[in-house]
């Protein structure tokens, strides 16, 4: 008898606890609660779908400013230096998103392809830009990724805002899908041995860090393409 008492008790004191609770209060199973969660969590695969063809690439046909016109506006030396109160001037005036203190270009342009890096997963090909020969090396992405740190298709489109998302994983995973994205649509694609001395058109983004910067290294850039026509 006692043993079965062992068990009645703390069924009966349950049951006293649950009789003095609120008649609002609703016990939910936790498999329900994890299903919730689950259909809840951010999904930057579809959250990038939804945004590709339909908002980003019109954003960047509709506002991507000449490669070659921001370039030749950033005063620069012979060795690609310039000074970080001229080139954010030059940012304010050409329409960049400034992000922290990191200028971020949508652009677009023109040249021939002078080499392509296929060693690296995150090679590049190099351009000889249309309408500019100064000292900045031009160059655009054409690996099979792109690094993890790269968030200037995200950043410069200027409609994809921090606050948006619930935490700031969130926000990482886009950039991060959007340049998977990038990989998959724009690059996979291209014959890349192919590309050297062949022209190509483009639309883009780039970033300039100028974080506790007073000189600049502006002596080489490099783009992520959104999109990219060869010239036959």
């Amino acid at each position: 008898m006692k043993r079965h008492l062992r068990w009645v008790i703390p069924l009966l004191l349950v049951a006293g606890f649950l009789a003095l609770l609120p008649s609002s209060v609703t016990i939910v199973p936790i498999a329900d609660v994890e299903a919730k969660a689950l259909a809840e969590e951010f999904d930057p695969v579809a959250f990038v779908e939804s945004i590709w063809a339909t908002e980003l690439l019109p954003t960047f046909t509709e506002k991507a400013v000449d490669l070659a016109l921001i370039l030749n506006r950033f005063a620069v030396n012979d060795k690609g230096l310039g000074a970080k109160e001229q080139l954010t001037a030059v940012a304010t005036e050409l329409g960049a998103i400034t992000v922290g203190e990191a200028h971020v270009y949508l652009v677009k342009g023109e040249g021939i392809v002078t080499a392509v890096d296929t060693e690296s997963r995150s090679g590049a090909m190099t351009l000889q830009l249309t309408g500019y020969d100064g000292p900045i090396t031009v160059k655009i992405f054409a690996g099979s990724r792109i690094p993890s740190d790269e968030t200037s298709v995200r950043d410069a489109v200027g409609f994809i805002q921090f606050g948006d998302f619930k935490e700031q994983t969130e926000y990482g995973k886009v950039a991060s899908e959007l340049n998977k994205r990038v990989v998959r649509d724009v690059l996979d694609p291209l014959e890349k041995i192919a590309l050297v001395g062949k022209q190509i058109s483009f639309y883009g983004a780039f970033g300039i860090r100028t974080f506790n910067l007073i000189d600049i290294n502006l002596s080489q850039i490099t783009v992520v393409p959104v999109q990219i026509s060869v010239q036959e």
